[in-house]
């Protein structure tokens, strides 16, 4: 199985990149897991939206379209999910009802340092991937507050919280 992770942060050190690098490192022997990069994606363009985009935005289609399934990770800002990772879905949700993400599986999880794990993150995003008709995973809903704490070195350390990522690959391999 391939799935490929997308961190809603471009941040170097960022919680959610770590949590999906950790799931990585984690994956059971079915899957092989990658992630894609956001970084060099454009703000979305009608004008310049013609023959599937730039490159750059070609290659992030061409992996979601090459996936299994997505395991989307997102930070919260301002009650809602980053506008980089909004702008990578409005790209990837090109041409409208017949996209890369129509039908795809997509596990989302949210983190932050707050308590609420980027709570309301997680449900806006789970919106607006319903826009996108894809197939997103009711549970198990992973959040993880505080993650600060559960993260050393880029990794995640906190049993606990490896066990809900764990049950992740259980749903999206069934």
């Amino acid at each position: 199985m391939n799935i490929v992770g997308i961190s809603g942060s471009l941040r170097k050190d960022s919680h959610n990149t770590a949590i999906l690098k950790t799931m990585m490192e984690r994956a059971p022997d079915s899957v092989q897991m990658t992630l894609a990069e956001l970084t060099d994606i454009p703000l979305y363009n009608g004008d310049i939206d013609v023959d599937g985009g730039p490159d750059a935005v070609k290659a992030f289609k061409e992996k979601i379209a090459k996936a299994d399934a997505l395991i989307i990770a997102t930070p919260e800002y301002n009650y809602s999910i980053p506008g980089v990772l909004k702008n990578a879905l409005d790209w990837a949700s090109r041409p409208a009802f017949n996209s890369v993400l129509k039908d795809k599986k997509v596990a989302v999880l949210s983190s932050s340092m707050g308590f609420t794990g980027g709570v309301r993150a997680q449900q806006s995003l789970k919106y607006i991937l319903s826009g996108t008709l894809s197939d997103v995973v009711r549970m198990p809903e992973v959040v993880v507050g505080a993650a600060h704490t559960v993260i050393e070195d880029g990794k995640v350390t906190n049993e606990t919280t490896l066990k809900f990522l764990d049950q992740i690959f259980d749903v999206l391999t069934q």
